[in-house]
């Protein structure tokens, strides 16, 4: 199987060939760990989950090796801490445990490698002399700054030139920059905020430095694939590709980039300072996380996503209908399979994750036939197939009675299916009152009956 990904450096789909398939290297941008990620910091956790799950899938679990970082020395950090009169490492401890917990609820995988900025700070110092000593760089009032102009490259990535860069970045003006667009690769640290030591004074570093010596130290020197936001294009991956490059002379830092476009709250840009932003932490008190899940990988990964209640609402009924066919299917064992073809090929053309899961429900519909018709063969088959294609993606891996019944407990479960199946009877003898009535009892008991064509299941509202 051929994998196509879209390489935000060749501006184009290109055929997947890993430098070294018994080591798949991918690096992705994580999180800053100062408070809860929102909605839209998740949308880049799903997308190259998939990847991860899809890489190790065609070459194998044990070859696949994906690190993303934690920032875990940033002024939001250091601005949180000093509020609280705590250490930094309280704050980031806090939300990088809340930040896996939330992860884990939109079951993404935890990545091989977790590299952590203040864990790197030997490399960092050493990454950034190589680029002193080289003439990529230059110390100037205790911070030390990337030299854009020495880069001929600069600006390849995100295909603009210099000037227009600086135009539409926020690009900090000081006076002892050489040029506007140069960087801090390092700074001191202001009164009271953590530091370390350096040839060039106690501070730390700039943001960017980080993510490339984090890449050479867990990865290597020129990685397979390097992925975050569209957002993260420039400056950051921009600057990560130009000072990895000069620091050792290489031709390529990342042979692939991929990035994910923006998610929207219903039509406009999300933001803190107009009060739309969602946060999982809180919206996981009521809403599955698979149903989150579901509703950013409903669009393609490379498109804007438009966050509504509607597509959450699309998500869940999306869900409760694959969930349904296992659950009236579920006195047969699942047979054995591989994922269906369908989703494979959808998957490895960059990733098509709408074409992806419409796949499912071909296997759903066949399940719903198989149940209806007894054929117990045939039930086994497509249910193994939607499980194992399910599984690529990372859904429908929760019990479906569970998915369903939600807290209820043993008593009120006895209580519903005699109720349902004393519908059943009324039905068939064509009481359609004492069967109307008996919905009406299922509904104040806050539960909804869902009729298919193999029978009636039922759920908890929400």
């Amino acid at each position: 199987m051929t994998i196509k990904l879209y390489d935000t450096m060749a501006r184009e789909k290109r055929d997947f060939a890993p430098a070294d398939p018994s080591r798949v290297t991918m690096y992705v941008c994580g999180p800053t760990v100062y408070n809860h990620a929102h909605i839209g910091n998740f949308r880049p956790v799903v997308v190259f989950d998939v990847l991860f799950r899809l890489l190790r899938h065609v070459y194998g679990e044990d070859a696949v090796v994906y690190a993303r970082n934690v920032t875990d020395v940033d002024d939001k950090i250091n601005a949180k801490a000093t509020a609280e009169g705590v250490a930094i490492k309280v704050i980031t401890e806090r939300y990088l445990a809340a930040y896996h917990q939330d992860a884990d609820a939109l079951l993404a995988l935890r990545p091989t490698l977790e590299p952590k900025a203040t864990e790197h700070m030997g490399p960092i110092v050493e990454m950034i002399g190589q680029l002193v000593d080289n003439g990529s760089a230059y110390a100037a009032e205790g911070h030390v700054l990337f030299d854009t102009q020495a880069f001929a490259d600069y600006g390849q990535l995100s295909g603009r030139d210099l000037d227009d860069m600086i135009a539409g970045a926020r690009v900090e003006v000081a006076p002892y920059k050489r040029h506007p667009a140069d960087f801090v690769l390092w700074k001191p640290s202001k009164e009271n905020e953590p530091e370390w030591d350096s040839p060039w004074g106690a501070g730390r570093p700039g943001w960017h430095i980080e993510c490339s010596a984090m890449i050479d130290k867990a990865l290597g020197r020129t990685i397979d694939i390097h992925g975050g936001g569209i957002d993260l294009t420039f400056p950051h991956h921009e600057n990560e590709l130009a000072q990895s490059r000069c620091a050792h002379d290489q031709p390529v830092l990342a042979n692939y980039w991929l990035h994910n476009g923006f998610l929207d709250m219903s039509g406009e840009k999300m933001s803190k300072s107009l009060g739309n932003v969602i946060i999982p932490h809180e919206l996981l008190k009521t809403t599955p996380g698979e149903v989150i899940r579901w509703a950013l990988l409903s669009g393609h990964y490379r498109q804007p996503l438009d966050w509504t209640p509607e597509l959450v609402e699309q998500s869940k009924k999306a869900l409760d209908r694959l969930y349904g066919a296992l659950r009236r299917a579920k006195t047969v064992e699942a047979g054995e399979s591989e994922p269906s073809d369908e989703v494979l090929t959808a998957l490895s053309d960059d990733l098509n994750t709408p074409l992806a899961v419409s796949g499912f429900f071909e296997l759903s519909s066949a399940i719903e036939r198989a149940v209806t018709a007894g054929d117990e063969p045939a039930i086994a088959a497509n249910k193994g197939r939607l499980l194992a294609s399910a599984g690529v993606l990372g859904f429908l891996q929760a019990d479906p009675d569970a998915w369903f019944e939600g807290d209820a407990d043993d008593d009120l479960k006895a209580k519903v299916e005699d109720l349902l199946k004393r519908r059943v009877e009324a039905r068939t003898a064509k009481d359609w009152t004492a069967a109307d009535a008996i919905r009406a009892e299922l509904d104040g008991l806050g539960v909804v009956v869902m009729d298919g064509p193999a029978g009636a299941t039922w759920r908890m509202k929400d």
